[in-house]
């Protein structure tokens, strides 16, 4: 199939297909949109089953990140790199190395940084070639993982779903299901645990469970499992795509706010879920946080700033419910009213 046949092709300026026979690099880049300046995302590394999917991702998480930058106010498009191989058992320096100069051929269009699968420690490769990098570690001059900041924002950004949905000033007391205990859905596990929420949690990694109980007090329940959790909030953190058909009717749960990208499979389960009476707290929104910690990183702006912008997603998650609610419509599309309205 070509690239332009793909559903999740969306007018995306720029889609490279990189390969380095030595290193055994399979990467694509897509730039979605440069209308605020250089495209920024991070890098997936996925063992994705063929070309298509990870294609299919590429081009998804691209154009989420022109929306999620867009709407996070920063100078920058949406683009994204995905590596096609396992984090687990296929990094090599040289890997980077190749990505970095494949990065550095595009002249600056796109700045990568860490994602899924990759981390600061892999982006030190990739700076060796290019300086189209952030996300980058204390010794480079970098602020290291941004996953705290990701988390930060999630939590300011739950607290203003329950606020909106439930009338509480607090997570104190609420049920919260978090799907996914990577470095993002760890901290935010954390943060809601010491502000007095009671966590169900899962990951495909047992152990990540079981460090959460003993460390939280969490209840462990499968991964197949946790989207049926009664719970006040369930908070998606691990791949997209976890509300579709299949899932929506298990909610038992009044938000759905979390840190994962592309949590609606298609679009219209955002209209599905307004009409079940769950609000959604649009992903490319709430979970900003790194990429603003990113961005802030790349253009050497004070770090002491960073903050205040995360935790800023409450009042534009308020923005996003509030037009939502006074037009009828599902928060899904009004964040995309808003967003557009911003990089078009």
């Amino acid at each position: 199939m070509s690239i332009f046949e793909l559903p999740d092709f969306d007018g995306h300026e720029q889609v490279v297909f990189a390969s380095d026979s030595q290193s055994g690099l399979k990467a694509i880049i897509a730039i979605h949109n440069t209308h605020r300046g250089p495209a920024m995302g991070g890098c997936r590394m996925w063992a994705y089953p063929d070309s298509t999917a990870a294609a299919t991702d590429a081009l998804r998480l691209a154009r989420g990140m022109t929306y999620k930058n867009a709407m996070a106010g920063l100078p920058i498009g949406g683009g994204k790199a995905v590596i096609i191989g396992d984090a687990r058992t296929s990094k090599s320096p040289e890997l980077f190395r190749a990505l970095g100069r494949a990065i550095d051929q595009l002249g600056g269009r796109y700045i990568t940084a860490e994602d899924v699968g990759t981390s600061p420690a892999d982006m030190t490769f990739v700076r060796e070639q290019t300086r189209y990098v952030a996300g980058l570690s204390g010794d480079l001059g970098g602020t290291g993982d941004p996953s705290p900041a990701t988390a930060l924002g999630v939590f300011v950004g739950i607290e203003a779903a329950v606020r909106h949905r439930l009338g509480v000033d607090s997570v104190n007391g609420l049920t919260v299901a978090v799907q996914g205990l990577g470095h993002v859905g760890y901290d935010l596990a954390r943060r809601l645990h010491e502000a007095g929420a009671r966590l169900i949690v899962a990951d495909i990694d047992r152990a990540n469970g079981e460090r959460a109980a003993a460390q939280f007090g969490a209840r462990i329940v499968a991964p197949d499992e946790i989207v049926d959790a009664q719970a006040d909030v369930f908070a998606p953190c691990a791949l997209g795509a976890v509300l579709n058909r299949q899932t929506l009717p298990r909610l038992k749960c009044s938000v759905v706010a979390g840190a994962a990208n592309n949590q609606l499979a298609t679009d219209d389960i955002g209209e599905m879920l307004r009409d079940a009476g769950v609000l959604y707290a649009p992903d490319y929104v709430i979970n900003a946080g790194g990429i603003i910690k990113v961005c802030a990183e790349y253009l050497q702006e004070p770090v002491d700033s960073v903050e205040d912008r995360v935790r800023a997603i409450s009042g534009t998650l308020d923005e996003v419910f509030q037009m939502a609610e006074r037009d009828g419509i599902a928060t899904s599309r009004a964040a995309d009213t808003l967003a557009r309205a911003r990089f078009a």
